[in-house]
């Protein structure tokens, strides 16, 4: 898969889901205590979102650190725009900045 390939399936997912997740594993399955972490956030609020194992494909893996410039996974999309990872979604559902963001999911 070519870098323009990957960000194609990058746009592809942000795009198509109101609430995407990039992670390692899957949200039944996280491979990765920081990404177990803003699964269980996410359940918190219980809202639907995609989501991708980055450890399948080593492109995208890759293509979704460059996309956003942003070193780490997991990374965590609203509505097409990137939050962040997991200290700062942690630390916008601990200061309840993330449910204003999430409920604008819910109403649309």
């Amino acid at each position: 898969m070519s870098e323009q390939e990957a960000f194609d399936t990058i746009r592809n997912d942000i795009n198509s889901n109101d609430v995407f997740l990039y992670m390692k594993g899957s949200p039944e399955a996280p491979m990765c205590g920081f990404s177990a972490q803003v699964v269980q956030v996410l359940k918190a609020y219980g809202i639907a979102y995609g989501s991708r194992n980055v450890l399948e494909n080593y492109d995208i893996r890759e293509g979704i650190k460059k996309f956003t410039n942003w070193p780490t996974i997991p990374q965590l999309y609203v509505k097409g725009k990137f939050i962040g990872g997991c200290d700062i979604v942690s630390e916008m559902h601990r200061k309840g900045e993330l449910a204003a963001v999430l409920e604008a999911v819910k109403k649309a």
